[in-house]
């Protein structure tokens, strides 16, 4: 499993952020920054970031096997 970021769609809100903040934050621009490498959500990880898709209010993440 792994998140898909459209940056182009992300607005900066940080609602990811404050819901799975283990794996999203936002730099000193309100980009959008994913912290973690790679592809795969972390181990134990895949509740916090199935909810961090949940609650984007426009829809910039999403996860995919």
């Amino acid at each position: 499993m792994r998140i898909l970021l459209d940056v182009k769609r992300c607005e900066g809100h940080g609602v990811c952020a404050e819901t799975a903040p283990e794996l999203f934050r936002l730099d000193d621009d309100g980009e959008l920054v994913v912290l973690f490498d790679g592809d795969e959500i972390p181990a134990g990880q895949e509740d916090a970031s199935a909810s961090a898709v949940r609650v984007c209010p426009v829809g910039a993440l999403r996860r995919q096997p």
